[in-house]
């Protein structure tokens, strides 16, 4: 499980070193505007599968990746997240 969040991660970084022409992940990477309406629009579809129970899986995978590009975008790592995440524990 960890190991395609890793993944994913990693071609995100991977991508942004080194891009490729008219890969949707480069899209998101470097046009900070589209890739916050995604999250945005991929977290209102998520709502929406919940509450009519239809493609929860689906939509939930959509926003996981389409934060992890934002997150990436906007030159915040997924390890201070983490981090932040890990002092909050009680």
């Amino acid at each position: 499980m960890l190991n395609t969040l890793e993944s994913l991660i990693n071609l995100a970084r991977e991508r942004k070193k080194s891009p490729v022409e008219g890969s949707y992940t480069n899209k998101l990477l470097s046009d900070k505007s589209l890739s916050k309406a995604k999250v945005l629009e991929e977290i209102k579809e998520l709502i929406e599968a919940v509450e009519k129970d239809t493609n929860k899986i689906h939509e939930a995978a959509d926003v996981f990746y389409h934060l992890i590009m934002y997150l990436e975008a906007n030159n915040i790592k997924i390890e201070d997240v983490v981090t932040e995440l890990d002092k909050r524990k009680k």
